[in-house]
């Protein structure tokens, strides 16, 4: 059974008591929260994935719930609610307001993966796939990253993960959770007129990170969540105003360097991590990406894996 066989109240009802057991392969995660909009938003973006047991093996247990205490009295009265993420019973992070619940649970999913799932080298890229290929793009915040990755999953590009890139160190191969992409401030506009189809989040304000909104993943990308894919491409995606489409070579020791210093557990896996990296390094087109419209990111992209 899927989320989308529960309608909102009863979702509401599941968060609040006993928790709602979710399929997000290769995990499996236990949510709480009393916050309404959680549900809205689980509803929107995660409607495809299957529910799970109550009595089920969980990997990570997390919730979001309004803060307590005098202190939350007083901003509930003043229309100024908080809540706070916590894993295991034990809250973590600082509160934010609770427009942002839904982004904290994505936020904290993303912290529980990197600390703890150390039987992937776990880096901060993203991958999509096209005739059993991976692309790999990692790059730092405000290279466009997220906006390219919308754009190619929403262009016959089979998604497997926008923020955090899985290598299994045994097969050679990435996977990825097929969860949403974050888009932030002029990306929304320039997404919802790129793929009026695609299903967003309403945008939430005044975030550290700017206004946000979350895209959910093509139907394709959740059904297909298990399969994983080599990688053919490494591509470090740059986003300049007014910029010509251009791919240039990338030396591979800067691509293994820079897929380094993006891994969240690279020195944990030591001898293993390097040598894992190489591998990846080395079985790949390197190349360097300057963009600036759509339209022309995805011809390009589309012609290398056509050219290939």
């Amino acid at each position: 059974m899927t989320l989308a066989a529960l309608d909102e109240r009863a979702l509401r009802s599941r968060l609040r008591g006993p928790g709602l057991t979710l399929h997000l392969p290769p995990f499996v995660v236990r949510l709480h929260s009393d916050v309404p909009r959680v549900a809205t938003d689980l509803l929107r973006l995660y409607g495809d994935c299957d529910l799970g047991r109550d009595d089920e093996f969980v990997d990570f247990h997390l919730a979001v719930n309004y803060d307590r205490g005098l202190h939350a009295l007083w901003r509930r009265l003043a229309g100024r609610r908080q809540a706070r993420f916590s894993t295991d019973g034990l809250a973590a992070f600082t509160t934010l307001p609770a427009t942002q619940a839904f982004h904290m649970i994505e936020w904290g999913l993303n912290w529980a993966v990197t600390a703890h799932a150390h039987h992937y080298v776990v880096y901060h890229a993203a991958v999509l796939e096209r005739g059993g290929r991976a692309l790999v793009l990692p790059a730092p915040p405000g290279s466009g990253k997220s906006t390219l990755t919308a754009a190619l999953a929403q262009r016959g590009w089979r998604l497997l993960s926008d923020e955090l890139a899985l290598l299994d160190p045994r097969d050679g191969r990435l996977y990825g959770l097929a969860r949403p992409v974050n888009l932030k401030n002029q990306a929304i506009a320039l997404m919802r007129a790129f793929a009026p189809g695609a299903v967003l989040t309403e945008p939430v304000p005044d975030t550290l990170k700017g206004t946000l909104s979350l895209m959910k993943a093509p139907g394709d990308a959740i059904a297909r969540v298990r399969e994983g894919a080599r990688a053919a491409w490494i591509v470090v995606p740059s986003f300049e105003a007014g910029a010509e489409a251009s791919l240039e070579p990338l030396p591979k020791a800067q691509a293994h360097l820079l897929l380094a210093e993006q891994a969240f557990n690279y020195d944990i896996h030591g001898v293993d991590g390097f040598e894992a990296t190489a591998d990846l390094v080395d079985g790949a087109d390197c190349r360097a990406f300057t963009y600036s419209r759509l339209d022309d990111a995805v011809r390009v992209f589309d012609t290398l894996a056509a050219a290939s």
